[in-house]
């Protein structure tokens, strides 16, 4: 019989903080919640100030008797369920099924599982923070007072599967707002002069910028031809060269939502892939007997704050002393905490900066390693000098009219010997040297090339830009945003396109039908206000029930208005103007989770069911009778293939393109390459560069 019985959410966690703890203590695991508001019914009682009926979860009967028959073996009950609202809600529920008093030192929370942090955290037991359970219990009762009334609303006039939630009705709209501006942009031109210039057998560029040292927008070409009719001759003064030296500080260590960030742009890790291997990280990895054996290689990755602790700070400055010199030592200063942080507890960072992500290379799977090593970079870089710039800027003038150029070289690397910070432009950090000039000095322009260009409309969402919009809105928090991007795809309200948020035609007809029926739903500041106001009942500062009935008395208002109001929605097949193979009627398009598919319209009795193929205008390259389309795997991933399948089996993940390769005459594809889209020979070693 154990002295001590210890509950945690994952049987791995289980595991790692037996062994810390010892003989005395048996550790179990409750794989999560054990208890929750029902899912056949509303389980919350609007009529009794909203109070939830919560229910053991189905196929967690046999989990609760193990729980309780351990429970009546041990002296002492600890209940370590992870850091944050989720888990001081699931630590109460299991006070609830096995007869614990709240209020006594039950809980045991730890950032980290090391062996020093959970011996730590086992000499300072407290009780369950009721503030955070009930921050957590209104975000679930809000979440199901909008859920289970909208969604059968829908379901009875749209179709059946619909779903509407607070924060997800957000992301949606976010994505077809986005959408729209994209649909209304229209393009301006505007034109520009680069140059470029020698000296001493040397080529710079620079760019024209301006008359009588006033900058000059070009809007026409008639503009550029006036430009060039001042210029006399090919002969340019440098008028004057400034010289600075700039400094680049390391972006500070990650939180839930820069993780989801920088693993999308970097590892190409949708942000359900990123929590799910940070949670295995988090919960330990066996390390071998001499090692340590199972252990946590980072801390907890639900987070917002960019704090460190102390130990790390220390342990981290020693490191970067021995490894690169004090020179590179970063300064000692706290990390500034976004307005709207909780900072409930650090930033992700490896649990130990010794661990190096190069020892671990034959115990991590693929995924963990990379996620590992970016973490562990980021953390090490954060705490570094700042990257010192050396940067110059050249006027160079021929009859008043200014050309400038810049070059940069890396004067100290600093933090950036160890990791530079990704972003969602491609951007490059360019090291452009430019020659020694001084002023007075002449150069020649050796050739002045006008270009014209358009402006842009603003880019589709990738997850890691909806993840960073949403932050910088307020809406969720870093334990909603992987579940809501995955929600939102597999309700098919949107589809992702070469990594993009595309909005379907469903999700534009559901949101239209929120917008107007529950405008709060959808308003993204009051969603923001919704987020406050869970973080002042998790502060002790307002009660639960009091949010919930504020947002619930209008909310019931529209909701009545919306049952009478709304018309039913008939989403109609049209006629595709092309026969069903199987049984000779009519195809017509109908409206599905990923959006519009073919169907029989002899349904149910017919049951053929086909893609609707997008042809990209290439011939097939194998059977030359068919014509290549492009398809969707299982997992939406794009692929090309045949329209003639079964016949042909022509597959390519590469876009094919109608021109044969001018070396040997065969299939020419659009490759992704790190500089942007290549051109390539599928048979021969042609390649060529896509033209911007």
């Amino acid at each position: 019989m154990s002295d001590y019985l210890v509950i945690v959410e994952s049987p791995a966690k289980a595991k790692t903080i037996e062994r810390y703890l010892g003989k005395k203590y048996k550790v179990k695991a409750s794989m999560g919640h054990v208890r929750d508001l029902p899912k056949s019914q509303m389980g919350v009682d609007a009529e009794n100030d909203y109070a939830p009926k919560y229910i053991t979860i189905r196929g967690k009967g046999d989990v609760v008797k193990d729980l309780k028959a351990a429970a009546k073996k041990a002296k002492k009950i600890y209940l370590a369920a992870d850091p944050d609202r989720e888990g001081e809600a699931i630590a109460w529920h299991l006070a609830h099924i096995l007869n614990i008093d709240e209020q006594s030192e039950c809980r045991v929370v730890f950032n980290e599982i090391t062996k020093e942090a959970i011996k730590e955290s086992f000499k300072h037991p407290r009780s369950i923070n009721m503030n955070l359970v009930d921050a957590q219990q209104a975000r679930r009762i809000l979440d199901r007072l909008v859920g289970y009334n909208i969604s059968p609303l829908l379901w009875k006039k749209v179709k059946k599967g619909l779903s509407a939630g607070r924060v997800q009705s957000v992301a949606v709209k976010l994505i077809i707002d986005r959408e729209k501006e994209i649909e209304n942009f229209k393009p301006e031109e505007y034109w520009s002069i680069d140059a470029q210039f020698l000296k001493d057998k040397e080529l710079f560029q620079g760019s024209f910028y301006g008359v009588n040292g006033k900058k000059v927008a070009l809007k026409t070409e008639a503009d550029v031809k006036e430009i060039k009719q001042m210029l006399q001759g090919d002969q340019f003064t440098v008028d004057k060269v400034n010289k600075k030296e700039r400094r680049r500080n390391p972006a500070q260590p990650f939180t839930t939502s820069s993780l989801q960030q920088e693993a999308a742009r970097k590892l190409n890790f949708k942000a359900k892939k990123t929590m799910m291997v940070a949670q295995q990280l988090y919960e330990g990895i066996d390390l071998g007997r001499q090692s340590g054996g199972i252990t946590g290689l980072i801390t907890y990755m639900r987070t917002d704050s960019t704090r460190i602790s102390e130990t790390a700070k220390n342990e981290t400055k020693s490191y970067i002393s021995e490894q690169y010199g004090r020179e590179y030592l970063g300064p000692n200063k706290q990390a500034k905490q976004s307005e709207s942080a909780q900072d409930a507890h650090e930033a992700i960072r490896p649990t130990s900066v010794l661990r190096e992500p190069n020892t671990l290379k034959s115990i991590l799977s693929r995924d963990q390693l990379r996620l590992y090593k970016l973490i562990w970079e980021r953390f090490l870089a954060s705490q570094m000098a700042a990257a010192v710039m050396d940067t110059m800027t050249v006027h160079l003038l021929n009859n008043n009219v200014e050309f400038r150029a810049t070059g940069s070289k890396i004067k100290f690397k600093g933090f950036m010997k160890v990791y530079v910070e990704g972003n969602d432009d491609n951007k490059k950090d360019e090291n452009k040297l430019l020659p020694a000039l001084t002023e007075g000095m002449k150069v020649k322009a050796q050739e002045i090339k006008p270009n014209q260009h358009f402006t842009q409309p603003p880019p589709r969402y990738t997850e890691a830009r909806l993840v960073k919009t949403m932050e910088e809105l307020g809406i969720g928090r870093p334990s909603t945003y992987a579940p809501t991007l995955d929600t939102i795809q597999r309700r098919g309200y949107v589809s992702v396109d070469n990594k993009r948020f595309v909005p379907t035609e469903l999700g534009t007809i559901v949101l239209e039908l929120v917008e107007e029926f529950f405008p709060k739903i959808i308003d993204v500041d009051f969603t923001a206000q919704m987020e406050n106001d869970l973080d002042a009942v998790e502060e002790g500062r307002t009660e639960w029930v009091k949010i919930i009935d504020q947002f619930y008395q209008e909310f019931e208002k529209r909701l009545k208005k919306a049952e009478q109001e709304m018309e039913k929605v008939e989403i109609k097949d049209e006629p595709a103007g092309i026969e069903c193979e199987n049984c000779g009627h009519e195809m017509v398009y109908k409206m599905g989770r990923y959006g519009k598919f073919l169907a029989c319209s002899n349904f149910p009795e017919c049951r053929n069911t086909k893609p609707i193929l997008k042809k990209i205008g290439v011939n097939c390259p194998k059977c030359k009778n068919g014509e290549i389309v492009e398809r969707k795997s299982k997992k939406r991933r794009t692929f090309y293939g045949c329209d003639q399948f079964p016949e042909c089996d022509f597959v390519s993940w590469d876009k094919p393109i109608s021109r044969p390769c001018p070396k040997c005459n065969a299939l020419l594809v659009e490759k992704k390459a790190k500089k942007g889209t290549q051109i390539q020979c599928t048979n021969c070693e042609y390649k060529e560069e896509v033209q911007k």
